[in-house]
């Protein structure tokens, strides 16, 4: 694909045109003469903001709905294979985009860039295999999170790699300060495999064979991922396998936590006066990303958010879909509130203090999630394994041993590996 984060960041941190407005009006349907727009995406607060713009484009024969919430990639597939589609449009990331591709949900959109889309900068455009399949909106990143109040009682600088985010931990549990001072994503499934990913490429280890499907996780690295994995979860709450982005930002909130590697698109969040109190979100500060192993590779990787159109409806809703999702996506979204959702790929972005741990990520050469085709399959087999070794009913060599079956028997079933 030719989205290019190295790219994404420059045209962040110097202000390249993104989109312009010329997509939508203030008018009702935004200039769109009928259709409809049927959204499903995640439910964090720049999604939101997204959603609620491209609303602004219902009327005059045009309808908008949207579905955002956390269960969105167990339903865009399902809600797009339908003839007519049920969603129009699915907002996707990096790792998402692949599985409607590889069920050929969505379709191209060289056509609707063309005649709808002169506004766009070309490095929105997500292009695989020579077609626009999808237009990004934001970049993201998990960094770290640390509450700068706790952190001076213990006389401690905020971490720069994981062993001194445990040994920070241990120095807050031991002074009585929090029992369970570190915070994650790690429920099992989809969030704890990006965070195995995470400290993986931390190891500066590689999931695939140069230029091949065949996973190579199974190895010495693959192992000290996880037991640093399994180090963390010792100072988490020991629910931790339930715990995705929504019940981590509670539990920060609630004063429970005081370091975890979290994503910026949530940070604004824990920031602002609601939902926690002042000594909370007075004193949640943002940095780059964590390195582990003495090792120099960021531990985390890169994304980028956006939209697609929907393969299985008439050109009539295609057309309505692009426009309000390019209306969602201006700056007509911009101001003093949502300026902190995110870093936005949007012409008048001015990132805030929340939004420098973002920044900081891509200035650190952090590494892309991957997007191959194969690559939701070994998401997968990891999402479905590791808490194995995390809750003791398996070890380390076991554990990677499973992942790497589950794994290559997918990727024969579907083509990838003879």
């Amino acid at each position: 694909m030719t989205i290019s984060m190295r790219s994404l960041a420059l045209m962040t941190l110097l202000g390249a045109t993104a989109l312009t407005g010329g997509a939508g009006g203030a008018m009702a349907g935004c200039g769109i003469p009928a259709g409809r727009v049927s959204i499903i995406g995640n439910e964090f607060p720049a999604i939101q903001t997204v959603a609620r713009e491209a609303m602004t484009c219902a009327g005059d024969g045009v309808t908008v709905k949207s579905n955002l919430t956390a269960d969105h990639q167990k339903i865009n597939v399902p809600g797009m294979q339908g003839n007519p589609a049920e969603y129009t449009t699915a907002i996707i990331s990096t790792s998402s985009i692949m599985a409607l591709m590889n069920e050929d949900v969505i379709r191209p959109l060289d056509d609707l860039v063309a005649a709808h889309g002169q506004d766009l900068a070309k490095n929105q455009l997500v292009t695989i295999d020579g077609k626009v399949m999808g237009v990004a909106f934001m970049a993201n990143a998990q960094h770290l999170v640390y509450r700068q109040d706790v952190l001076e009682k213990i006389g401690v600088e905020p971490p720069r790699t994981y062993e001194e985010m445990l040994a920070a931990a241990e120095k807050i549990r031991a002074e009585g300060i929090m029992q369970y001072p570190l915070g994650g994503a790690y429920m099992a499934g989809w969030n704890l495999a990006l965070e195995f990913v995470n400290m993986y490429f931390g190891m500066d280890g590689e999931l695939f064979e140069p230029g091949t499907a065949e996973v190579s996780i199974n190895n010495e690295k693959g192992i000290a991922a996880l037991e640093m994995m399994k180090a963390l979860t010792a100072y988490m709450n020991p629910d931790f396998l339930t715990h995705d982005s929504n019940a981590t930002s509670a539990e920060w909130e609630a004063g429970n936590t005081a370091l975890m590697n979290f994503w910026g698109s949530r940070t604004g969040v824990l920031t602002d006066d609601e939902g926690a109190p002042p000594e909370v979100y007075e004193n949640t500060k943002v940095a780059g990303p964590l390195t582990v192993a003495g090792g120099s590779t960021p531990a985390t990787t890169l994304w980028w958010d956006g939209w697609t159109v929907a393969k299985n409806i008439s050109d009539e809703d295609a057309a309505a879909t692009f426009v309000a999702m390019a209306k969602g996506s201006s700056p007509a979204i911009l101001n003093d509130d949502t300026m902190i959702e995110a870093v936005w790929m949007i012409d008048g972005y001015m990132p805030a203090e929340v939004n420098q741990g973002v920044i900081k990520t891509m200035e650190a050469g952090t590494k892309p999630y991957p997007t191959l085709p194969y690559m939701g399959l070994l998401h997968t087999a990891l999402g479905d394994n590791i808490a194995d070794f995390l809750t003791g009913k398996e070890d380390a060599a076991t554990t990677l041993s499973d992942i790497e079956a589950a794994y290559t028997a997918a990727a024969r079933e579907k083509g990838f590996l003879q």
